[in-house]
């Protein structure tokens, strides 16, 4: 594996090196906003010359999309974990504490900000629509495990509920990232209050009443 030293003469693994800079990155981020933080920034923050650090990543589109990677794999092993507990629903309640009330609240900032820039930037829009078609397709498997274990109805239409889920949460996120006095146990406890009735088969899609007035 190839080296990089350090500016205090430490040397670290190249892997190890773009893992720094991608937390100095997030960190950047936070600082400057997303649309503002330029590669300069992201430089200093990670303590490394601008030209070395576009030795490892040519652009902030780079960055971002080493960012995906790593939440990706993240997310990979969070929903084969939840998959496998005894209570999928009860890991599900879990994940979303620690993601929407255990981060700090600059990062649901942070996410907000990359989803603006993503209507303006077709390379960032291309990298979130990745992340949600992988966020829907994590759930679906969830709504599977779940009927699996008796935690969820057997025609529980998983993709419905996979898009529910998501609305929910993503509502969320935004509110934690705007409201200062947002109460985030009791947030937590509406949306597992909707994720259980969706679960039961109490939530179902909407469907026009015909002429006769049946549904």
């Amino acid at each position: 594996m190839a080296l990089a030293e350090t500016r205090n003469g430490d040397v670290w693994g190249e892997a190890d090196r773009r893992h720094r800079i991608i937390e100095a990155a997030e960190r950047a981020f936070v600082r400057h906003g997303f649309h503002a933080t330029t590669m300069q920034h992201v430089a200093a923050e990670a303590a490394m010359s601008p030209g070395n650090l576009y030795r490892y990543f040519p652009s902030k589109e780079a960055i971002v999309q080493a960012l995906c990677a790593r939440d990706q794999a993240e997310r990979g092993r969070a929903f084969a974990t939840f998959a496998q507990a005894e209570s999928v629903i009860a890991a599900m309640a879990e994940g979303l504490r620690m993601n929407l009330l255990g981060k700090p609240r600059e990062k649901m900032q942070m996410i907000l900000e990359i989803w603006a820039e993503a209507a303006r930037n077709p390379a960032i829009a291309a990298l979130c629509g990745a992340i949600d078609a992988d966020v829907h397709a994590g759930l679906m498997g969830l709504v599977e495990a779940a009927k699996g274990k008796g935690e969820a109805v057997a025609d529980l239409d998983a993709d419905f509920a996979a898009r529910l889920m998501i609305t929910v949460v993503v509502g969320l996120f935004k509110r934690r990232a705007h409201e200062t006095d947002f109460d985030g146990e009791r947030e937590l406890s509406l949306a597992l209050g909707i994720f259980v009735t969706l679960f039961r088969g109490g939530i179902r899609p909407f469907s026009a009443p015909d002429a006769k007035g049946a549904v």
